[in-house]
């Protein structure tokens, strides 16, 4: 009798997945997230859930181990090569949360236009007056070019309700094709875009070319009062360089929900500044986009389980070592 799988999860999921995978397998949350954790603990497993970033000694170690399915769209907490190697599936669930990380990026760069994190300090601590004195110095969002930076799930969502909701004029930057764009969307190369941007919404994917994307010189291209909006991960962005410009008064603010070292360390300079906003990397998570999340993967591993291919196989490399390992049945 084939034992019962078993599905560790990183993170608890959200009831509607866990109450999808009550049928297929056991579903376990990891204890901790250290790597040597998360290898302990995987080491019988057939489906791993991933929110956090898996050492690739995992794969090695983990000689059941069927999939690694992505809680969301990035890959960068799964290192594929591993999982390619071991012959372990790599599979994600691209686009469910972008709707969540577009109306973000609004929330921010209107909160920095508004100066709302300095007026509601002040409304609280020093009185109606301080708070009101602030609305001399804001901005608004009419009339202003938004730059976008990768147009993938996210980058599509943010120029849809940039373009359709605000009036506002884009102008993006993108590696792949720009087909079925908008005719009044106009494509730039990076050094243009920064140069031509009030407001520039990183939305790229980490890749080796976008590490550092936005460094000193692109910084030093923008106008004096731009905006920085960064939803993809902490590495586009040289942070001695946008430190130093935020430091001279070189740009007009930021609004980050991603860093290099997360979490970010409480002394960091980023917290020094008025016109930074930071999130804890959350730009994608609501209610909804948790259970489509979630739902999602445990829909892939529903599959995978019951002897199909994921939908959104990543390493189509790995297929012949996996078959290997789990030839079909007769």
């Amino acid at each position: 009798m084939r034992k019962r799988a078993k599905i560790l999860s990183t993170h608890t999921l959200h009831p509607r997945a866990t109450a999808m995978l009550t049928g297929a397998g056991d579903l376990v949350v990891a204890s901790a997230l250290d790597p040597q954790t998360l290898i302990r603990e995987a080491s019988d497993v057939d489906i791993v859930i991933v929110r956090a970033p898996l050492p690739a000694a995992l794969f090695a170690a983990a000689t059941g181990l069927r999939a690694a399915i992505r809680h969301g769209a990035g890959l960068d907490m799964i290192p594929v090569e591993a999982a390619t190697e071991a012959g372990v599936l790599v599979a994600n669930v691209p686009g469910v949360n972008a709707r969540s990380v577009a109306e973000h990026v609004f929330f921010v760069t209107l909160a920095l236009l508004r100066r709302f994190r300095v007026m509601d300090t002040d409304l609280r601590g020093r009185g109606w007056l301080a708070g009101r004195a602030h609305s001399d110095h804001t901005n608004e969002l009419a009339g202003r070019t938004m730059g976008i930076v990768g147009l993938g799930n996210v980058g599509r969502n943010v120029m849809r309700i940039a373009r359709d909701g605000f009036g506002l004029r884009v102008v993006a930057a993108s590696r792949s094709s720009s087909r079925d764009l908008p005719d009044d969307v106009t494509i730039l190369g990076i050094d243009e875009l920064v140069a031509e941007s009030d407001v520039l919404v990183i939305c790229c994917p980490l890749t080796p070319e976008t590490t550092g994307l936005l460094n000193r010189d692109r910084i030093g291209r923008m106008k004096p009062d731009a905006l920085v909006v960064n939803v993809a991960r902490g590495a586009v962005i040289e942070d001695a360089a946008l430190i130093a410009s935020l430091r001279e008064g070189r740009i007009g603010g930021a609004a980050l929900d991603v860093f290099v070292t997360q979490p970010l360390p409480a002394d960091h300079a980023y917290f020094s500044f008025p016109n930074v906003i930071v999130t804890p990397h959350m730009a994608g998570i609501t209610e909804e986009s948790m259970m489509r999340m979630g739902t999602g993967a445990a829909g892939e591993a529903i599959r995978v389980l019951s002897g199909r291919l994921p939908v959104n196989l990543r390493n189509p490399d790995a297929l012949e070592r996996y078959r290997r390992r789990f030839p079909s049945p007769a």
